[in-house]
């Protein structure tokens, strides 16, 4: 099962996000917010890869002072596959492109096997999930009731914390940031 790092937003960044979700579910398409576990959360996936050993929770912490940081949202994308995903934008300023480098360099000696590609520095398209596996019959419409929900134009979000997210015992670990209602 995959492991991840990620970041994650703050609470009014996060409740923008799980509107469009919402929307999307009320509107029988597929959502992020079909998945109903409480680790299921609004974030940008930093690193994934096969495994991340816990022994890199210790290191991260240098990064504490990097947070809170500012991006902007910006467009609808969508990555294409046998079924799509859509997603917005993550505005890949200075400060979260360093992030995302030294990140990397911090947990290399942690990760087992390779980060998956699309992760890696210089391939990175940071961005926020807002539904996968959409097949092609419904992806018009999941783009427009997403665009519909958050407002269609750029917003800004503030990033406020860290977590690993252990696929194979199904948990996730905030590194850097405060504990809080994860909305649910």
């Amino acid at each position: 099962m995959a492991h991840s790092i990620e970041l994650l937003l703050d609470p009014d960044s996060d409740a923008a996000v799980r509107r469009m979700w919402a929307a999307l579910l009320s509107d029988d398409l597929p959502s992020q917010g079909a998945h109903r576990s409480n680790s299921n959360r609004p974030h940008i996936t930093l690193i994934a890869a096969a495994r991340i050993d816990a022994g890199v929770d210790a290191v991260v912490g240098g990064l504490a002072d990097r947070f809170p940081l500012t991006v902007d949202v910006g467009a609808t994308v969508v990555f294409r596959g046998r079924r799509s995903t859509v997603a917005r934008l993550v505005v890949a300023n200075r400060e979260l492109l360093a992030l995302h480098r030294d990140l990397h360099h911090l947990a290399a000696p942690f990760v087992d096997g390779d980060v998956v590609d699309h992760c890696t520095p210089d391939h990175w398209t940071p961005h926020l999930t807002v539904a996968r596996r959409v097949p092609d019959d419904q992806l018009g419409r999941c783009i427009a009731v997403a665009d519909d929900a958050g407002q269609g134009a750029a917003v800004t979000a503030t990033i406020t914390g860290l977590r690993r997210w252990d696929g194979d015992a199904r948990e996730d670990v905030e590194l850097i940031g405060v504990r809080r209602d994860r909305g649910r």
